[in-house]
């Protein structure tokens, strides 16, 4: 495919069918704030989620009355992905870009509640103020979610941190992480996948489970979730530093994703020989300290 842009920032508007609607999202050019235009790893974000929508965890009927937020929305596009697979979603950003996301949202969800008659399939979709790391803003938007979203959210190193403190404070146990992001700067690039892996299990959506027309090599869709704690004995990292990063190519409805997934009840030639291996030590240890969490000594 040719990989021009999806999008141009230098239009007031762009027009998406997403999941049989016509979506109208606004967008400012003049504007100074990156949050008030379209990037192509929204586009990218909710034609992913139209293409697996039909079964898997992205099948309207397990995600219908999931919490999901969105950060760093921005004009809007990927919390609307969201919405119309039946998740009640709170869309954040900072209080500069809250006027054009919260028109967009009301205009957007107008028209598909007068198109659609059947209003039951679709979810719902409010506004929010979220400063990243601001705490009382956190508390306000009444934590753990579901979900867990954003696309084109960082940009900048100095954003890093912040980020990785807000989407730990909205997170629960079951928690999933999903997020968009194209690469712009090699060094922002490795910092960032640094500092996640250091505090989340991280994979790579494969480019086949993408839409075939938006996607583009340098977008990135990945699926998060925040570590378990290890009991310190059993804890184990590859010595190349990419235990943590698979390629997920089946979003079934397992949590492994169609990857490996051994018990460790002993059964396997590994455990009645005594012999684990690095994979299965992290997953025994994980195991191990979900069922000690509310022992008291």
């Amino acid at each position: 495919m040719d990989y021009d842009r999806l999008n141009s920032p230098n239009t007031s508007a762009i027009s998406l069918e997403v999941m049989g609607h016509r979506l109208h999202i606004s967008q400012d050019p003049n504007s100074k704030h990156l949050g008030t235009t379209v990037w192509d790893a929204s586009m990218v974000f909710v034609k992913f989620l139209e293409k697996n929508s039909r079964k898997g965890r992205f099948c309207p009927s397990k995600l219908k009355g999931k919490r999901v937020i969105e950060l760093g929305a921005g004009c809007g596009l990927a919390g609307f992905g969201m919405t119309l697979l039946g998740c009640d979603v709170t869309t954040t950003d900072q209080v500069e870009v809250l006027p054009l996301l919260m028109r967009n949202v009301e205009r957007n969800r107008s028209w598909i509640s007068q198109s659609n008659s059947d209003t039951d399939t679709i979810g719902s979709i409010t506004v929010a103020e979220l400063d990243w790391g601001n705490k009382e803003h956190i508390k306000a938007v009444e934590p753990p979610f579901d979900y867990i979203i954003g696309t084109d959210v960082i940009y900048s190193e100095h954003l890093l941190q912040p980020l990785m403190e807000t989407i730990t404070a909205l997170s629960g146990p079951k928690t999933k992480i999903l997020l968009g992001y194209e690469i712009r700067s090699a060094t922002v690039h490795e910092k960032m996948m640094e500092m996640w892996k250091s505090n989340f299990i991280v994979k790579t959506v494969s480019k086949s489970k993408m839409d075939v027309k938006y996607q583009h090599p340098n977008i990135h869709l990945y699926m998060m979730d925040l570590k378990a704690p290890l009991i310190p004995e059993v804890e184990a990292t590859d010595d190349n530093g990419n235990d943590d990063e698979e390629v997920v190519s089946n979003l079934g409805e397992d949590e492994d994703n169609g990857l490996k997934s051994e018990s460790c009840s002993g059964s396997s030639p590994e455990a009645k020989s005594g012999s684990l291996d690095d994979w299965e030590i992290r997953r025994c240890g994980a195991m191990a300290a979900r069922l000690l969490k509310d022992v008291k000594l």
